[in-house]
């Protein structure tokens, strides 16, 4: 019996650590920062430590720019050649640190034509830029003609600012490297991180960018990582610590998440049946679940409901294998009701052509008229027997007339 409930207890623990563990594929397209300590096998080597696995390749030549790799025949085949998750894009070091004229011309056009590319063979593939870092004492070479590439903290904020603009031109990641290495400058002063240059980095560095990217890949927290490639321990996890403290603990900052599909809608009641307005956003597909056993794909679906009661009623909205579910509950008490019951007042005509109807009430009510979108239109009062109401302002469409007392008709446009 002991020797049983051994067994199931393994085999619970294996299938809950199978189900938290993740593959993902990243394409590297650089120069020899990406290429510097083979950045792309140091993502990988953290991930399989972390239970995680990485399938990549890299395009790393040096002095590359991204308006030779926008044109490159070898990059745009390595785009198309597999279904990436991922594509790293990495500017040369200086370029985008300079005058935003510079930038502007010729920086920020070929990374959007490379993200159109990615999108253009795999609309699922997620770009992500490589935010680099400033050299250790600025850039002297084009400092008389750009006073803030004097200094390190000067290039590197113009870096920062140029890097996370092409992120949201491009609807594209941000892996901040380079403010890694700002905090880890700032507040661990004795771990170096450049190469004998100043500029490209060293394995430390590296490794702060590995870790970089794998949380932007993985969004797991870096502290779960147990791979020092040679680091000492202590230095791994000191570089393991900054990462979650910039990246992990605010990963909507560097744009995760902010893609992805929100599900979200109205309804309508109509008797028995209900009119449901998808108001989702950045979602492909949806489907509906109506809390009776019934499911639909459409986007603005109508279900008729068999009998009265409360449903909980869940709309998946998904886009690139990313989904979410809203749910709400619904009440319905109209099942059964006779016309006349469910019809105290006529709309006619309904659809109207003319933008002119006549409501005909029995009794004074007041009434307001709203959008799809839920959105308040006007309100107005129908004095016993009939009111015309002149809806020429409104746009062709769907509305809906809801009266004081709750209840909701459906409105035509034309």
């Amino acid at each position: 019996m002991k020797k049983y409930l051994l067994l199931i207890s393994v085999t619970i623990f294996t299938s809950i650590s199978c189900l938290s563990q993740l593959k993902k594929s990243a394409l590297f397209i650089g120069n020899s920062y990406t290429a510097g300590n083979s950045l792309s096998l140091l993502v990988a080597q953290i991930a399989t430590s972390a239970g995680d696995t990485l399938i990549h390749s890299a395009h790393t030549p040096g002095g590359a720019q991204l308006v030779q790799h926008a044109s490159n025949s070898t990059v745009i085949n390595l785009i198309s050649g597999s279904q990436w998750d991922y594509v790293v894009l990495q500017e040369q070091s200086q370029k985008p640190s300079f005058s935003p004229a510079s930038v502007a011309a010729n920086v920020f056009p070929y990374a959007k034509s490379l993200c159109d590319t990615i999108r253009f063979f795999n609309s699922c593939t997620q770009p992500i830029f490589f935010m680099t870092w400033g050299r250790k004492f600025g850039d002297a070479g084009n400092c008389p003609s750009a006073s803030w590439l004097c200094t390190y903290e000067g290039m590197d904020s113009a870096l920062a600012s140029s890097y996370n603009s092409m992120g949201i031109q491009n609807d594209a990641y941000v892996s901040p490297v380079g403010a890694v290495w700002n905090y880890i400058r700032s507040n661990h002063p004795a771990l170096n991180l450049y190469a004998g240059d100043n500029s490209h980095p060293n394995i430390q560095g590296s490794y702060a960018a590995a870790c970089t990217f794998y949380t932007i890949i993985f969004q797991k927290n870096p502290t779960a990582v147990t791979f020092n490639s040679s680091l000492s321990p202590s230095d791994a996890q000191t570089i393991r610590n900054a990462v979650k403290s910039v990246c992990y603990d605010s990963l909507s900052k560097w744009n995760v998440g902010k893609f992805d599909p929100t599900a979200n809608f109205t309804h309508a009641i109509f008797g028995s049946s209900i009119q449901f307005t998808n108001s989702s956003t950045l979602a492909t597909t949806y489907t509906w679940d109506f809390g009776d056993g019934n499911t639909s794909n459409q986007l603005n679906p109508t279900h008729t409901y068999a009998s009265n009661g409360s449903y909980s009623v869940s709309l998946i909205a998904k886009k690139c294998g990313v989904s979410d579910t809203l749910t709400k509950t619904i009440s319905l008490t109209t099942v059964g009701l006779s016309k006349n019951e469910l019809d105290d007042i006529l709309i006619f005509p309904n659809p109207s052509t003319s933008g002119i109807i006549t409501i005909s009430n029995g009794k004074q009510q007041n009434f307001s008229i709203y959008s799809v979108h839920n959105k308040l239109i006007r309100k107005f009062l129908v004095n016993n027997n009939q009111e015309i109401i002149d809806l020429t302002t409104l746009s062709p469409g769907i509305y809906f007339l809801i009266s004081d007392s709750g209840k909701v008709y459906k409105l035509i446009v034309e």
